[in-house]
């Protein structure tokens, strides 16, 4: 199953795409998520993974052909085609080198083809990387700008408000998402130890008796390379005390 993200500010042009996602049958595909923009579309690309992005090119703001060129520098970038209805861009969009790029109004037929394509790039790709892991970076937008950060250095995510906090040993980033999607995306690597925090499995050192001045007596983690602990819900404490004993 590939999964599909859509960039396009007319709702109706994404609800067509949607559609015909979902009548492909070869290769299976479904439409996980949409934006309405390059912004909206890098916030999702911050907590989600994506096989292929079916992007418009004329959108407010950046446009889809300075979106491809960002998708461009991702750790794990999806698969670009472009749909569009305007056919001048072509030469640009494969200078891009995206997958393949559709007029609207698109037929089934042609976009079968494309995430075919898709499909038998993404295939080779990962066949050639064989070495590379997959999610090995967190990618946080920030004042103008992208930034990945690796994976192994992220302490905990936090959910506080409408984002992330996420914690390294140096800095704090926020990341517009959600902290179900990460607990999805990383089952191995982190742990649910409250309703607000997922902390690191392999940067665990302690299991303290903590008191919180808006829960009360309780328990908290420490973490490796920061003084600061993070809360334990009751029902948690035993997944953390079988970790640390492993």
């Amino acid at each position: 199953m590939l999964h599909v993200l859509v960039v396009d500010d007319e709702k109706l042009a994404r609800g067509r795409l949607r559609t015909l996602v979902a009548e492909c049958t070869e290769p299976r595909a479904e439409v996980t998520a949409e934006a309405a923009s390059a912004t909206e579309a890098m916030a999702l690309l911050a907590s989600q993974r994506f096989d292929v992005a079916l992007l418009d090119i004329h959108m407010p703001g950046a446009d889809g052909l300075q979106l491809a060129r960002t998708l461009a520098g991702l750790a794990n970038p999806p698969q670009v085609v472009f749909v569009t209805a305007h056919a001048e861009h072509a030469l640009q969009a494969f200078e891009l080198e995206a997958v393949d790029y559709l007029t609207k109004p698109v037929r089934r037929e042609r976009l079968a083809q494309a995430l075919q394509k898709a499909e038998r790039l993404a295939q080779m790709r990962k066949a050639l990387q064989p070495d590379v892991a997959e999610d090995a970076w967190v990618v946080i937008n920030e004042r103008g700008r992208t930034l990945r950060v690796p994976l192994a250095e992220v302490l905990y995510f936090k959910a506080e408000l409408k984002y992330v906090t996420v914690r390294t040993a140096t800095r704090h980033y926020l990341l517009d998402g959600s902290l179900n999607q990460l607990e999805e995306r990383y089952p191995e690597r982190f742990l649910r130890v409250h309703r607000n925090a997922l902390v690191a499995a392999q940067a665990l050192r302690a299991l303290e008796r903590h008191t919180d001045p808006q829960e009360g007596e309780g328990w908290a983690v420490r973490l490796d390379g920061i003084d600061e602990l993070v809360p334990v819900s009751r029902r948690q404490v035993a997944a953390v005390r079988e970790l640390l004993g492993q």
